[in-house]
């Protein structure tokens, strides 16, 4: 008998040892297409703007925003109000994930629990960011707790209709099979529920964390004395255009990035499936 060892030929060796630093490169590229836009656009403006097309004023150029938040991360400014945001938003956050998802589950699994209590909810969800301040302001007062309040109702509503929506988005069949094999409840919910629910889950908890983004503003412009919020409202009493624009980036950034770490915390969870976004990404 006599064995034979397949070694792979030399150009297929020498295919994979070329698309590594191309993957490597796609890897690089995709963020870096996404910036092409904002930079285009900051840097018309600037050229707009030194060579007098417009003066500035309301609307500065890039070069003044850099400025300012130069000056506001040196004196300390800067970090003081990003931290105060920052925790708002992940108390709020945290509180709104919490109460979204139970209230989800079980209004998605329970139709009695949907009836009684989605119509409220629903009536709930139609009531503007703004006028929960003075409802709030009354029961909460002014500090801490009525801004944390304002965040997690906004971040409530997408992590409750998208929980509950991915219940009752749940193919029947897959569930008659899981009855036929006789699983347990925790393990329907396990093996059947939860990896159905997933995909739309990840995008609710995006979703909220958007609203809580948005409704941080509106926070802290009851009565706030530090957070990004606050150098809004700062810069529009003192007529400072370049502080209102640097808060509005600084908010961007954040949001995006924070919307990234769900992605990339989500990623894991998702490798499983086999869907066309997946697909076009590694294309």
């Amino acid at each position: 008998m006599t064995m034979t060892l397949d070694t792979p030929a030399p150009d297929v060796i020498a295919k994979e040892a070329g698309s590594r630093p191309a993957g490597r490169l796609r890897r690089v590229a995709r963020p870096a297409i996404g910036l092409l836009l904002p930079l285009g656009l900051a840097l018309a403006w600037e050229l707009a703007v030194r060579f007098g097309y417009s003066n500035g004023r309301l609307v500065p150029p890039p070069s003044r925003i850099w400025q300012t938040l130069v000056e506001l991360s040196a004196s300390g400014e800067l970090s003081r109000h990003i931290i105060a945001t920052l925790s708002r938003v992940g108390t709020g956050f945290g509180l709104g994930i919490a109460a979204g998802t139970i209230l989800g589950a079980i209004c998605g699994y329970w139709t009695l629990a949907r009836r009684l209590l989605d119509p409220t909810f629903q009536a709930l969800r139609a009531i503007p960011s703004i006028a929960w301040v003075p409802l709030f302001i009354l029961w909460l007062g002014i500090f801490e707790t009525s801004k944390v309040a304002l965040i997690a109702v906004g971040v409530f509503f997408p992590i409750y209709l998208g929980v509950m929506g991915a219940i009752l988005a749940v193919d029947r069949k897959i569930v008659e099979v899981g009855r036929i094999f006789r699983l347990s409840a925790f393990a329907m919910i396990r093996r059947i529920m939860l990896p159905a629910v997933l995909p739309a889950y990840i995008v609710s908890l995006r979703s909220g964390l958007g609203l809580g983004w948005m409704f941080v503003v509106a926070a802290e412009f009851m009565g706030a004395s530090e957070g990004l919020g606050y150098l809004l409202t700062d810069g529009q009493q003192l007529g400072k255009p370049a502080q209102i624009v640097a808060a509005i980036i600084v908010f961007a950034v954040l949001g995006k990035t924070t919307d990234w770490l769900i992605q990339v915390a989500a990623a894991p969870f998702l490798r499983w499936q086999d869907s066309f976004g997946a697909h076009a990404g590694a294309a």
